[in-house]
C-alpha cells in the first residue's frame, strides 16, 4: 500500500489506480498508468506501468504529477474474449489447464499468481488466433504444473479424445512449463494411434509482462494444430530467445533446461520435428508420424500405476533408499545413474554399494531400470565391469530414454500390462522415446 502521504495526495488530486499520468522528475518526463502499490518495498514509491508493458518505480518526493485521463485500465484485468470466429477455418480445441501462460501479476504482493487468467481473457490478448483457426475452449482444471500428477494426465487425455471425436482438427493444450515434459511424455503413451497434432505450450513469463513469450508460443502452437500434418504429441516453445520461430519437439524427447529463459526447452537425443513462424510458415526437419485419412481409430490407454519411483544416484548416496521404497510397496524403480548408467558398486565402504539392494528389489519382483542423469547419449551395460554386474542383477537399461520419460513410461506400462510384459516393453520403442542410434548432431541442437 502507498504511504499515508502519497495516498492523501492522490485522493486530493482525484487520481486512482488505472489512471493515465505524466510524471515529471529531475528533468525527465514519463507517461504511463498508475498501478497499485505492493505490500513490499518503499511505500513512497509510485508504481507506473509504461506503454511497453514494464513497470518502474518513481520516488514520490520532488515529482510533478499530471493526470492525463481517467480509468483507462483496470490493473491486472483483461476483458473476456469476444473474438469473432470464422467457421471456414480449421477447428482447433484450446484446452486450458493453467500455469504461467494463464497467470497475471497480483498487485497486492507483486508476485505472479498462476492459473488466475481465464481462457477468454487469454484469447483476448491474442486476437491473431481468430485468423488461424476456429477456436473452441475447454477448461477441465486450472492449476500450477508442479501440482499436476497422473490423475490430471488422465483428464487431459480424455478431454483430448473427446475434442478430436467432436471434430477438432488439432489440439492446443496450455499448461505450466515446470512439468510440461512429464505431461507430454504421458500423453504420448496414453493417446495410442493418435491421428492429429496435439501441441502443448505455455510460457516462461506471464502474459501481462512486456517480454512475455505467451503470445508467440500460443500463435505458433495454433499454426501447428491447424495446419501441420504431425500426428504426434509435442511441445511448442521458443526455439531461441528472440521472437523468430517456435519449434515442435517430440513429446518423449524434450526437457526444460533453463529456469527462466524463453528458449528453455531443448530436444534431447533428438532433433526438432518442425519449426513454425507466427505468420504460418512451417518447415519440417525431423522424422515424424503423419496425419492419415485412413488412420486407425485412436485407442485411449490412460491407466497409470503410481507405485513407481525415480531415484537419483549421487556420490555418497545411500542405497537403503531402495529398501524404503520396497517398504512403500513400489512396483518399479527408475535409477538415474551416472554416465553410461553407473551406480556405486565397488565402494570401499560396503554399506555404500548398491548392488545387494538392487538384487533384493529384483528378487521381490520390482522392476528396476537405469537411465542416465547426463541426459544426452545412452546407457550401456557392457562397457565396464560394474555395469555388467548391475545389468546381471536384472536391471533394465533404458537406451537413450530420458529419466523422466522412463518414469512415466514404467508407470503407464504397469497400469496397462502385466509386470512381465511391462519389463519386456520398457526398453523397446513405442512412441519415439527410444532411438535406434544417437547421432552426434543431436547434442548440438
Amino acid at each position: 500500500m502507498y504511504s499515508k502521504e502519497v495516498a492523501a495526495y492522490l485522493k486530493e488530486k482525484k487520481i486512482g489506480t488505472g489512471d493515465a499520468l505524466r510524471v515529471d522528475y529531475n528533468g525527465i518526463s514519463i507517461e504511463g498508468t498508475l498501478m497499485p502499490k505492493t505490500d513490499v518495498g518503499n511505500p513512497d514509491t509510485l508504481i507506473i506501468k509504461l506503454k511497453n508493458g514494464y513497470n518502474i518505480g518513481v520516488q514520490f518526493s520532488n515529482v510533478k504529477i499530471t493526470k492525463l485521463s481517467e480509468g483507462l485500465v483496470t490493473p491486472g484485468l483483461f476483458p473476456d474474449s469476444g473474438l469473432k470466429q470464422d467457421p471456414s477455418l480449421p477447428k482447433v480445441s484450446l484446452i486450458f489447464t493453467g500455469g504461467t501462460i494463464g497467470s497475471k501479476i497480483d498487485y497486492k504482493t507483486g508476485a505472479v499468481e498462476e492459473s488466475k487468467l481465464t481462457p477468454g481473457e487469454l484469447l483476448h490478448t491474442v486476437p491473431e488466433l481468430s485468423k488461424i483457426a476456429k477456436i473452441t475452449i475447454k477448461n477441465p482444471f486450472s492449476m500450477p504444473s508442479q501440482d499436476i500428477a497422473y490423475v490430471q494426465w488422465q483428464t487431459m487425455a480424455k478431454t483430448i479424445e473427446q475434442e478430436i471425436a467432436a471434430g477438432a482438427r488439432g489440439i492446443v493444450l496450455t499448461m505450466g512449463t515446470d512439468t510440461m515434459a512429464y505431461t507430454s511424455a504421458a500423453l504420448s503413451f496414453m493417446l495410442q494411434g493418435l491421428n492429429a497434432p496435439v501441441v502443448i505450450t505455455g510460457s516462461q513469463r506471464s502474459p501481462d509482462r512486456g517480454s512475455s513469450d505467451a503470445f508467440m508460443n500460443l500463435i505458433c502452437a495454433a499454426q501447428f494444430a491447424a495446419r501441420s500434418d504431425i500426428a504426434e504429441v509435442g511441445i511448442c516453445m521458443h526455439s531461441s530467445s528472440s521472437d523468430e520461430e517456435c519449434f515442435f519437439l517430440r513429446g518423449t524427447k524434450a526437457r526444460k533446461m533453463h529456469t527462466s529463459r524463453r528458449d528453455a526447452f531443448r530436444p534431447m537425443n533428438d532433433t526438432p520435428i518442425a519449426y513454425a513462424t507466427q505468420d504460418g510458415k512451417i518447415r519440417y526437419i525431423g522424422q515424424y508420424n503423419k496425419v492419415s485419412g485412413k488412420g486407425p481409430k485412436m485407442e485411449l490407454k490412460t491407466k497409470f500405476d503410481s507405485k513407481v519411483a525415480l531415484v537419483k544416484v549421487y556420490p555418497g548416496s545411500d542405497p537403503k533408499i531402495i529398501g524404503y521404497y520396497l517398504g512403500k510397496g513400489v512396483k518399479g524403480i527408475i535409477l538415474e545413474g551416472t554416465g553410461l548408467g553407473n551406480t556405486p558398486v565397488s565402494t570401499p565402504e560396503k554399506e555404500r554399494g548398491w548392488l545387494d539392494d538392487i538384487k533384493e528389489a529384483v528378487k521381490k519382483g520390482v522392476i528396476v531400470a537405469m537411465a542416465s542423469q547426463t541426459l544426452y547419449g545412452r546407457v550401456n551395460p557392457d562397457v565396464y565391469t560394474d555395469l555388467r554386474l548391475v545389468s546381471g542383477a536384472g536391471v533394465v537399461y533404458c537406451e537413450d530414454m530420458l529419466p523422466e520419460t522412463a518414469y512415466v513410461k514404467l508407470g503407464w506400462l504397469l497400469g496397462n500390462y502385466s509386470a512381465e510384459k511391462a519389463k519386456e516393453l520398457l526398453n523397446k520403442n513405442i512412441v519415439g522415446e527410444i532411438n535406434q542410434r544417437t547421432g552426434f548432431d543431436e547434442f548440438l541442437v
